[in-house]
């Protein structure tokens, strides 16, 4: 039996600015971008930087090879004069930030703390930092980031060629219908069901059946969201969202590169993350629980895998809710409303921006892409690369208490 999660006092989201996410932001240098996102937070939690306590920050330093980028960035961030906290693991980094900041404010350290993902792509090498992080013989699966075909090998050994690639590329034009009604996306190519034939076929290979079409693009901008704690949550927001509970599971060095026969799969940290997140929280039905997902999705086929990872599904459930449209906004369980990783990836704010867009679904503040129906629960995800997994669960009420 898991033990109960157990809060020192209750977190609330109560200011959220995005920038437009785009392949080249050649106008503003990174305290410039950065401060575009602060400044709409704030405004949006109708604050000053006199209101915030402490501030946490997080990119890819790797990335954009500038170390320390925080003591630059405080003429951007507003962090001067005070207490600071800088955040950089990998993929998760945005929601990272978010764990950090929400455990800051429980804890009773801080009341009102801003928390910033950003990244500035165009003015590093992603690829060249990835092929630099790992021994070249025994990480080499590690030094391809996303760009992995094993996945998808894995699923038509399960579901067949033919059902597995259309559900993939279904999942793709889905996630570009819904990037298309948010106006911070990157990527949005007005896709249609009636080319899924010609995208398979068409869209240049990258590694087995992983085609450029399925993956994630570079993106630059940035992210910013203000905790609270609740006494001061009730003070200045009419509708706070609450951080529930949130959980951390990565394998590191010790997940298995070699030895797996075909048939054999090990668990991976998002089943293992989700089930332990939902036992402890009384969760028995996540897919009837949450009314939004948004997922950490780098490529269409691990989206469509990782499905059925973070809800638990058995079988072919998750490629059902595919061909069922339950994914889709309007659906049973709209999944990445916003577009998703595949329709914006500034890295160091991507995980964030899942949280982001989450915390929107329940306020009905998301715009073009907002859900239909009222969103009470809400689950958001981040992934870096050594199988790190975050899960963030937010609330519209208190009432699970």
């Amino acid at each position: 039996m898991t033990k109960k999660h157990k809060r020192n006092r209750n977190v609330a989201i109560i200011g959220i600015g995005q920038t437009q996410y785009s392949s080249h932001r050649e106008d503003v240098n990174q305290p410039e971008m950065i401060h575009e996102a602060v400044r709409l937070a704030l405004q949006d939690a109708n604050l000053t930087l006199d209101d915030i306590d402490c501030v946490t920050h997080g990119n890819m330093e790797l990335f954009e090879m500038v170390h320390q980028p925080d003591l630059w960035q405080v003429i951007g961030t507003g962090a001067y004069g005070k207490d600071e906290y800088r955040v950089t693991t990998g993929g998760t980094t945005g929601t990272t930030v978010v764990c950090a900041a929400d455990n800051l404010v429980a804890s009773g350290l801080y009341d009102v703390v801003l928390a910033i993902g950003f990244e500035k792509l165009q003015e590093g090498h992603t690829t060249g930092g990835i092929t630099n992080m790992a021994d070249p013989l025994w990480g080499r699966n590690l030094q391809t980031g996303a760009l992995t075909g094993s996945t998808a090998a894995a699923m038509i050994r399960e579901f067949g060629e033919d059902r597995s690639r259309r559900a993939a590329m279904k999942m793709r034009i889905d996630m570009d219908k819904h990037a298309s009604l948010n106006p911070n996306s990157h990527r949005s190519f007005g896709l249609d069901y009636d080319q899924i034939d010609d995208l398979m076929e068409t869209s240049p290979k990258l590694v087995g059946e992983l085609r450029l079409i399925h993956m994630c693009s570079q993106s630059d901008g940035a992210c910013a969201m203000i905790f609270a704690s609740e006494e001061k949550a009730k003070q200045l927001s009419d509708k706070p969202v609450w951080v529930r509970d949130h959980i951390t599971v990565h394998r590191e060095e010790t997940f298995n590169l070699f030895g797996l026969e075909e048939d054999e799969r090990e668990e991976m940290t998002h089943h293992y993350a989700a089930h332990r997140l939902y036992e402890r929280n009384g969760i028995d039905d996540p897919v009837e629980y949450f009314d939004v997902f948004e997922m950490y999705d780098p490529s269409s086929w691990w989206g469509l895998d990782w499905l059925r990872e973070f809800m638990l599904l058995e079988g072919d459930e998750h490629l059902k809710m595919v061909e069922n449209d339950e994914i889709k906004i309007g659906g049973k369980l709209p999944m990445n409303p916003s577009g998703g990783v595949v329709a914006a990836n500034p890295i160091g704010a991507t995980a964030m921006v899942r949280v982001a867009e989450a915390a929107l679904q329940i306020r009905g503040d998301a715009g073009g892409h907002q859900i239909p129906t009222e969103v009470k629960h809400a689950l958001a995800s981040g992934f870096g690369g050594t199988l790190w997994t975050v899960l963030v669960m937010l609330e519209k009420n208190l009432d699970w208490q």
